[in-house]
């Protein structure tokens, strides 16, 4: 697309947004200057350096596409050729089971920060920061229980792992001289019908007191909670109930994903439910599809409203975006850059939202007005905003972008056994 076309699409976008009182130019802005974290693992299903396995314990990784990570430097080369396709600010999501190991098998109550320190150097190098998660699951001693498991030297395994993975997520935040997100999600729970449940929270309730009674100050903890997993679907220890209700008692950041919830759930409203309570929000945007099937996140309804609600409440600076999906049935590359721009334009299209003029509708009770300009704003040239988003930052506009990874597979990816 030429840059003509696109500048002049730009303008006349501009002058329509201008008249209802939003300013493209400070959205554009605050998109650039917004960041979200990227997922390591979807360059390679979830597998890790530690033991080479297919994840396990709740979760599982569908597809064979040909051409994912073998190891760390394949791992960086894709997370490279991501950022080289795309606008705006980025941060790298780890899991401990990225560690860079030497060869050596690092048992997961072993784990240090020595063996990240070659990722903080890396995102240095790439002007990323860090986020980090413990990895309870894919583990001979993951089973059905990790820190709720009533032996006590299961539990205490778990209880070490998580210790340690708080230290290095501190570590990473000071050295990149911003807080280090590092959340927790432990898979624990039940196939089927389950009668202790709350022996099972309480447990849970006390390793969790444990792990977080040490004050680290380069890094925030978050807490996920799930609906459930697979083999696992009858009770899960951590459901949204138990979290809420632990974030909430204890000034807890609350790690929301998006795919976590029944299908017929309002996601986006827990948005402010939630910010009463808990001092910040971690947000995994993903797609659900029956279940938790961790589909790539598209630009739809369920992914617009939960930013809308976001740039409504203004917790841009309370609410971290990451992504959180790993679909294995297509290219990764591509699976990364939808995933990516879909959260973006669902970010940029709440940002371009004449939200001043629709709370002044609904302060003065003009509810068809109010209604009527929800409907005319869907139709608003929010695409040519993007456009020069992308245009502005020196990336592919639009399709642009296939043939680059098209190539990319071609000449790299398809060289992988």
């Amino acid at each position: 697309m030429k840059t003509e076309q696109i500048t002049k699409a730009y303008e006349m976008a501009k002058e329509r947004y201008a008249a209802l009182g939003v300013d493209t130019d400070k959205a554009i802005e605050t998109l650039e200057n917004t960041p979200i974290s990227l997922h390591c693992w979807q360059a390679d299903d979830v597998v890790g350096f530690e033991r080479n396995v297919a994840a396990s314990g709740g979760i599982q990784t569908t597809g064979n596409y040909p051409g994912k990570a073998r190891n760390i430097d394949e791992l960086r080369q894709d997370i490279e050729k991501v950022d080289s396709l795309l606008a705006g600010k980025f941060r790298l999501n780890l899991h401990e089971t990225y560690g860079e190991f030497g060869g050596k098998f690092v048992d997961r109550d072993e784990v240090g920060v020595e063996h990240f320190e070659g990722w903080m150097q890396w995102a240095k190098e790439h002007n990323m920061k860090l986020d980090f998660n413990s990895t309870s699951f894919s583990h001979p001693k993951s089973g059905s229980l990790t820190l709720a498991n009533p032996d006590k030297e299961i539990r205490d395994f778990w209880i070490e792992h998580t210790k340690r993975c708080r230290r290095i997520a501190d570590a990473m935040g000071k050295f990149q001289n911003d807080p280090c997100i590092m959340n927790i999600w432990v898979h624990d729970g039940s196939k089927d019908l389950t009668v202790n449940k709350l022996r099972y929270r309480e447990i849970l309730k006390q390793s969790l007191d444990e792990i977080l009674a040490e004050d680290l100050p380069g890094m925030k903890s978050c807490l996920e909670a799930k609906l459930f997993g697979i083999g696992l679907e009858a009770y899960t220890v951590g459901s949204n109930y138990f979290y809420t209700g632990y974030c909430a008692k204890n000034n807890v950041m609350y790690t929301l994903d998006t795919g976590h919830y029944e299908p017929t759930e309002n996601v986006s409203d827990a948005i402010s439910a939630l910010l009463l309570y808990v001092p910040e929000l971690m947000l995994h945007v993903s797609r659900p599809m029956h279940w938790d099937s961790d589909h790539v996140t598209l630009f739809d309804d369920n992914t617009r409203n939960l930013f809308s609600e976001i740039v409504r409440a203004n917790a841009l600076d309370r609410a971290h975006i990451g992504l959180d999906y790993f679909d294995a049935s297509i290219n990764r590359i591509g699976a990364y850059i939808i995933g990516v721009r879909a959260a973006q334009k669902s970010l940029l299209s709440a940002l371009l939202e004449p939200t001043a003029t629709l709370r002044q509708y609904e302060d003065e009770g003009k509810l068809f007005q109010r209604l009527a300009l929800l409907e005319e704003a869907k139709t608003l040239p929010f695409g040519a905003v993007y456009d020069y988003f992308n245009m502005k930052n020196s990336v592919p506009v639009g399709e642009e972008y296939f043939a680059d990874v098209e190539k990319y597979e071609n000449e790299v990816l398809a060289k992988r056994n």
